[in-house]
């Protein structure tokens, strides 16, 4: 009786232990959008943050494509992220327990959305989309929300099918290869995003636009607005469902509290200027994930 006990005991011991096991790397993945160094450079703030909470070696990818960070949450090479809310419904259509929901950007007005903005060369005699008919026109990438899903089916509801409304579509692989090839007359018009918030000199309060003109990368008065979406629900920052609970909770304690503790590095995670990182849930990406459904034809 007392070899039964001990063997039982020592079984729960060694299943406990399983479960308890630390974790002795973490992965921070970023999606594409500016050049991999740019990436890199501005999210080391963070990545140093988490490595000091979370005791262990925390290291950044910076993938070609977002695909490359979907699947890396997917497979589990990559255990956080923030992600635009398409990317977001492809992993969760993919496998709707590979991630956990924790936070999305507050603006500085109290809103968590933002919008995809067309936009062209000022000197371009372009001021509208009924002017960019027939002109070579720029997406990001096809995973990119903003970049690409919610502008191709508002801009398709409008004018029809877009291969024939431009006379080229192109992705130009990111959202910072959109906004310098229009800038540099590569592409004739395309899409970014931003809160909207804020003076269009300055690339908005935040997003892509502020990020390459805070880089020094474009002249925003060389570019003019010509459309907007509607609002589009900021994506979410995402970690692996499988972590200990623990690391879960640190590193989004973390971030929820990054504004505060370090605004400096929080200006950078976030592409400019923001109110908080704050908790969101699934319904807040009900939309995008039906338009995802019908792009797929799921």
């Amino acid at each position: 009786m007392q070899k039964l006990l001990t063997a039982t005991a020592l079984t729960a011991i060694l299943a406990s232990s399983a479960f308890a096991q630390e974790i002795t790397e973490f992965n921070i993945g970023i999606l594409g959008g500016e050049n991999a160094q740019d990436r890199l450079t501005n999210q080391e703030c963070f990545r140093a943050a988490i490595e000091a909470e979370l005791g262990v070696p925390v290291k950044l990818f910076a993938p070609a494509d977002y695909d490359g960070v979907i699947q890396g949450l997917l497979g589990g090479t990559i255990d956080y992220a923030w992600l635009g809310a398409s990317a977001f419904a492809k992993i969760h259509l993919t496998d709707p327990n590979a991630v956990e929901l924790k936070l999305t950007k507050q603006n500085v007005d109290g809103s968590t959305g933002y919008y995809s903005i067309g936009f062209a060369r000022a000197d371009s005699g372009i001021t509208s989309m009924e002017d960019a008919k027939g002109k070579v026109f720029a997406f990001a990438d096809p995973n990119s929300t903003s970049g690409y899903l919610v502008p191709g089916a508002e801009l398709m509801a409008t004018y029809g099918k877009l291969e024939d409304y431009f006379a080229e579509v192109k992705m130009s692989g990111g959202h910072e290869q959109s906004i310098v090839g229009v800038h540099n007359g590569d592409f004739d018009a395309g899409v970014s995003w931003a809160d909207g918030l804020g003076n269009w000199e300055d690339g908005y309060n935040s997003g892509a636009f502020r990020r390459a003109a805070d880089a020094g990368l474009v002249d925003m008065s060389n570019l003019v607005e010509i459309w907007r979406s509607k609002l589009i629900p900021e994506g979410p920052m995402v970690i692996r469902a499988a972590l200990p609970q623990d690391v879960k909770d640190k590193v989004t304690d973390l971030t929820a509290n990054l504004w505060e503790t370090d605004p400096a590095c929080a200006y950078n995670v976030a592409a400019g200027d923001a109110k908080d990182f704050v908790p969101v849930t699934l319904d807040a990406y009900e939309g995008v994930l039906a338009a995802r459904k019908l792009q797929e034809g799921m």
